[in-house]
């Protein structure tokens, strides 16, 4: 009878996720689902840690990461039938917390508004196959140096986090390298650049969780609160950004903060969709990923879902690779990893409990892997370079991502008029441009 019964569910799966057209199996699909929820189950700490210092309730949040996640990665599974996972976007989260709230002064809650708004321009925009569109109108160097400079921004807020990098000198000054904490996180950082370097499923996980233990052993790290536990509440931030004045909303503030989530998102979603997609052919004939449509759709449902359970955008993750190079090739990959970031709800209190020594090396290192797109920038033509160079470095140094990206689009389009090759940019950057400088007028 279960034999009947695990052949019938198995002939489910077959039909929903066409297994066998795929070249793949139930097996193959599930190990593959575990494997990419082990290399990204580390935003579940991070961004918690990171929208807590925006002032949001840490447990909440972990509630609202693993939620979204599971709906947006579900959804990508049974409808694009892809087996790419999402989940709330490092960089985004960063600009959520430490630009939008902390250095331009809005509140929490203006920010989840943005985080709405964008995700139903994401659905609109994706109902209207205009997403491609747009990003189309982007140069290429411009997108590897939004990258690579957020990359950066990460790998600062990283060093800042946990005193290795704090004000003095002329401007900064290295940090106590005394300290237990931060020998703590040095620690960290060697022995997960080391799992990283030697290919170790989860390393980024691996990592946090073995500098915690170390942590907790030698008594510097607090111990956790129990192992398995209900989740935390979402009722501190849960549907918070309805509590949005309507003047808020329909302000210039407003309009900016948006168009700075699309922008960074349209790069970060498509760019890592073509990007995985082009590694395991599964691109056509035309270089064009079929049912991209629905691919989009997964992350634009996502965001809009998660800004109203309380989180930054959901974006597709790079980390989908691992479970792919395990042979994952359907949506009953995602599937999987969905179910398993349902299951990481009632272990908050384990997730909840690892420092933010254990979390910086992560940001430290994925900073190092965004950073490689600099890589694709052509540095021997100026007019490439010096845009590209301003929106990497001015990211860091500006402590904000909007900021990088109004420097390289503004000196793109007045290098290149000035160089004579001003029909090389298309008209969508300029527009881009001056939008940008009127913000600076009006905004400074």
């Amino acid at each position: 009878m279960m034999d009947m019964a695990t052949k019938g569910n198995v002939g489910l799966l077959e039909r929903t996720f066409k297994l066998s057209q795929h070249g793949t199996d139930v097996k193959t699909e599930i190990l593959a689902g575990i494997t990419t929820f082990m290399t990204m189950a580390y935003i579940l700490v991070v961004n918690p840690l990171i929208l807590a210092d925006a002032g949001m309730d840490r447990g909440a949040v972990f509630v609202a990461t693993a939620l979204s996640a599971a709906i947006a990665t579900f959804i990508m599974g049974f409808l694009a039938n892809y087996p790419f996972a999402l989940a709330p976007g490092m960089g985004l989260n960063a600009f959520f917390a430490y630009t939008v709230v902390l250095t331009m002064g809005y509140t929490w809650q203006f920010a989840l508004a943005a985080v709405f708004i964008e995700g139903i321009i994401f659905i609109i925009l994706t109902f209207f196959n205009v997403r491609e569109k747009i990003i189309d109108a982007i140069p290429m160097g411009l997108k590897n140096a939004v990258s690579a400079g957020i990359g950066l921004f990460i790998a600062f807020i990283g060093l800042a986090n946990v005193g290795l990098v704090k004000s003095g000198g002329a401007i900064l000054e290295i940090g106590n390298l005394r300290d237990p904490l931060v020998v703590l996180t040095l620690a960290g950082l060697v022995l997960t650049a080391g799992l990283l370097a030697r290919n170790i499923k989860g390393a980024f996980l691996v990592g946090m969780l073995v500098t915690t233990a170390i942590g907790m052993g030698i008594g510097i790290v607090a111990l956790p609160q129990g192992f398995i536990a209900a989740p935390p509440s979402l009722s501190p931030i849960f549907g918070a950004l309805f509590q949005v004045e309507t003047a808020s909303i329909f302000s210039i503030q407003m309009v900016i903060v948006v168009f700075t989530f699309l922008f960074v998102d349209l790069f970060d979603t498509v760019g890592c969709l073509v990007g995985l997609a082009a590694k395991t052919k599964m691109l056509d004939e035309n270089g064009k990923l079929p049912k991209a449509k629905q691919a989009l759709f997964a992350d634009a449902v996502g965001t809009t879902a998660g800004a109203i359970l309380g989180t930054s955008t959901v974006t597709t993750y790079i980390e989908s690779a691992s479970g792919m190079t395990e042979g994952g090739k359907t949506g009953l990959t995602a599937v999987v990893t969905g179910i398993l970031f349902l299951v990481s709800l009632f272990f908050a209190p384990i997730f909840t409990a690892i420092p933010s020594q254990a979390t910086s090396p992560v940001l430290i290192l994925v900073g190092v892997l965004m950073a490689s797109s600099m890589l694709e920038i052509d540095f021997h033509d100026m007019t490439e370079a010096i845009p590209a160079f301003l929106t990497i470095i001015m990211m860091p140094l500006a402590y904000s991502i909007a900021e990088g990206i109004m420097f390289g689009v503004i000196s793109f389009a007045g290098i290149k008029l000035l160089a004579g090759k001003g029909k090389s940019v298309t008209p969508a950057l300029y527009v881009l441009a001056v939008v940008f400088i009127f913000k600076i007028v009006v905004a400074g």
